[in-house]
């Protein structure tokens, strides 16, 4: 079994400083590697119509595998031999061919020769994580800058001692043992994370003995429960109850604070230290809200899968999808921009990222996970304008928080008749596909005649793995 447990460091002022400039480094040189291989492909994708560097063989630019992912360097291996004794020269990928580069680097920039070989490797395969996530489908990866590069990762050597941890290069190091590590676990890997207040450490122990989480089995009559996701109460369950929602960064306090703290920093002048000073009361503010948030879901998460039942549904919303922005609209004759409601939207986009829908699917997945239970993911389309009673769809049939159909004259709840329609339509995916539950996510457009999501198309995937959830 592999799990990660985060620890608060509590490191000297040599041992703070010196990671504070290990992190400066690496992004740079993360900045450098990207900017390599967009530069290397942009070269070979407009000089080279081959595939192959060694034969010249001619192909396509679109098909060509050498402007995929290049980088600066001998792209192939020579070191390697096959059974018979002759030597075969697999080709490198962009990742090997710039962690070779690496002592190179360390030549040319011995300040670089301060940081572990192992952080230095990892920031590389960093990188390639992201491009093997941008052809899965997401966003290309972006060059870094303070304010989201703050971590580095250990692949070995890691020691923990008491209330100690040793980190190579940087020397043993006090930390807070809120969770002591249970016997027989060894430590892979860690990350060390620079915060608001402090350094965090998320070390990742393995216990090959203990077996991984796996589902129960279910029976012939599943119990399912559906989740309905809001903004006035955070979750709508099937069974009637629901969950409040705190609104820890849009309540009326929070946004008078932020706002204060936000003209305090204006008002500085730029460069200063009390600018400084000011610009960390805000990102403190920020964490506290955040350090709240994650809690409150870690509870919520708790009440929904600690229920009696062997199946979660919560709705597959495509969370980016609602928060874009509106599309612009200009006068004809003018050519001026006319009023979209992208200002009165502002305000439920802000509702939307305080809720963090998604982190609160991905927290109910891997508690449900631990205790054998199923999540599925359903379409949501129509879930709270659909009559239960006779099955017809308007937008008239809701009504804020009521629901009354135009067409027939049931009324209830908006969003607990939103959760039960989620929980039957989950329902008819544990009938007619069982024999698929052992993925997180099954699409329910299967199911749903009425619906036309996007959600299975190239760039929005689907389906995610449990495990791949968890890790």
């Amino acid at each position: 079994m592999l799990t990660n447990y985060v620890y608060k460091l509590r490191p000297n002022q040599t041992q703070s400083s010196k990671m504070s400039a290990w992190i400066d480094m690496l992004r740079s040189q993360y900045n450098w590697n990207l900017n390599d291989r967009i530069t290397q492909y942009n070269q070979q994708f407009i000089q080279g119509d081959y595939c192959c560097i060694k034969t010249k063989a001619e192909a396509s630019p679109l098909t060509c595998f050498v402007s995929k992912s290049g980088a600066t360097g001998n792209p192939w291996k020579d070191s390697k031999f096959d059974k018979e004794g002759k030597a075969r020269n697999p080709r490198r990928s962009a990742a090997d061919i710039q962690i070779t580069a690496l002592p190179e680097l360390k030549i040319a920039r011995p300040w670089y020769a301060q940081i572990d070989a192992t952080v230095l490797q990892q920031n590389v395969k960093r990188l390639d994580t992201a491009y093997k996530n941008f052809f899965d489908g997401r966003g290309f990866p972006k060059f870094k800058n303070r304010s989201n590069f703050t971590s580095f990762t250990y692949a070995m050597g890691v020691k923990i001692k008491g209330n100690k941890i040793y980190l190579p290069k940087l020397g043993w190091m006090r930390f807070y043992n809120s969770r002591s590590i249970p016997d027989g676990f060894t430590i892979k890997a860690c990350t060390v994370r620079k915060r608001q207040n402090s350094w965090y450490v998320s070390v990742r122990i393995e216990n090959t003995s203990v077996p991984d989480y796996s589902p129960k089995s279910l029976g012939s009559n599943p119990k399912v429960i559906g989740c309905d996701l809001g903004i006035t109460k955070l979750v709508h369950l099937s069974d009637g109850y629901q969950i409040e929602n705190p609104k820890f960064l849009t309540n009326k306090k929070a946004k008078r604070t932020l706002k204060i703290r936000q003209r305090r920093v204006s008002c500085k002048v730029k460069g200063s230290k009390k600018r400084k000073k000011a610009a960390i009361r805000v990102g403190r503010f920020y964490q506290k809200v955040s350090d709240k948030r994650q809690a409150y879901q870690w509870k919520t998460a708790n009440k929904i899968v600690s229920r009696n039942v062997d199946v979660i549904a919560i709705e597959d919303l495509n969370i980016s999808g609602m928060m874009r922005r509106c599309k612009a609209k200009s006068d004809g004759k003018t050519g001026r921009f006319l009023k979209n409601g992208q200002s009165r939207k502002k305000g439920l986009n802000r509702a939307i990222s305080d809720a963090s829908w998604g982190d609160l699917g991905l927290k109910i997945e891997y508690l449900a996970a631990k205790q054998g239970k199923i999540v599925i993911k359903v379409n949501p389309k129509h879930s709270s304008q659909e009559c239960r009673s006779c099955g017809y769809i308007d937008k008239s049939n809701r009504d804020g928080e009521k629901f009354i159909c135009v067409e027939c004259g049931y009324h209830e709840h908006a969003d607990i008749g939103a959760a039960k329609t989620i929980r039957d339509r989950a329902l008819k995916i544990v009938r007619g596909d069982s024999a698929k539950l052992g993925v997180t996510n099954l699409n329910a457009q299967k199911i749903s005649p009425r619906s036309s999501s996007k959600r299975g198309e190239f760039g929005n995937p689907s389906n995610r793995d449990i495990k791949n959830a968890i890790s």
